[in-house]
């Protein structure tokens, strides 16, 4: 199985347009185009997720004038986007279709394939306890990583083949929740991934 955009080339920087955050503040945050193709025979729907593998685990250096986040600093997963019960007919998923915009306090019913269902993804917590906004973000939202981290964030976009039409998910669903439901009925994965910083030292690299 083989995936690909027309928005950014694999290993390559993610154009602004497709991130949350930008160095004049929030972004057109639309997401980017994917498609696939040859998928096995046995596939009955599709799992897409976006992840950050590249998000500092220290909070209290993020967005700080006086220091910089050292590219050693322990990192973890922030997930930006998780979809299920994409159809098995569905091949490719348009620039823009499935978010174009931040929206204050999360989307609550984002846009996506007919059949499909979006889970929560990790702005949920970290917009918690900003009462401009807090809230469940559900879908797409892309790249904001801190503009004082030294490290370049690589975004991965992995798709799942399963052999089952539907997953067995809660209501409100977590990247967590799906890797865990997903793994008896994955067929295949494919990946690629962009990049992205708002550290002008880094961009001048």
């Amino acid at each position: 199985m083989r995936l690909s955009s027309e928005s950014f080339a694999h290993r390559g920087r993610i154009p602004a347009e497709f991130a949350m955050g930008t160095p004049e503040g929030f972004g057109a945050n639309r997401n980017p185009h994917l498609a696939w193709s040859d998928a096995p025979a046995e596939t009955q729907s599709f799992v897409l997720m976006c992840i950050d593998t590249d998000a500092p685990t220290i909070a209290s250096t993020v967005g700080r004038e006086d220091m910089e986040i050292p590219v050693d600093q322990p990192r973890a997963d922030f997930v930006h986007w998780v979809m299920v019960d994409i159809p098995a007919s569905v091949y490719s998923i348009e620039a823009g279709s499935c978010s174009d915009g931040v929206t204050a306090h999360g989307k609550q019913a984002p846009s996506g394939p007919a059949g499909s269902r979006q889970g929560l993804n990790d702005y949920t917590g970290w917009f918690a306890g900003n009462a401009d906004m807090q809230g469940d973000y559900s879908g797409y939202d892309g790249p904001y990583p801190p503009f004082n981290d030294l490290r370049t964030h690589r975004y991965f976009f992995r798709l799942f083949a399963l052999r089952v039409p539907k997953l067995d998910l809660p209501a409100k669903f977590t990247a967590a929740d799906v890797f865990h439901a997903l793994q008896p009925h994955e067929v295949t994965e494919a990946a690629i991934y962009g990049t992205y910083s708002l550290n002008p030292k880094v961009n001048a690299g």
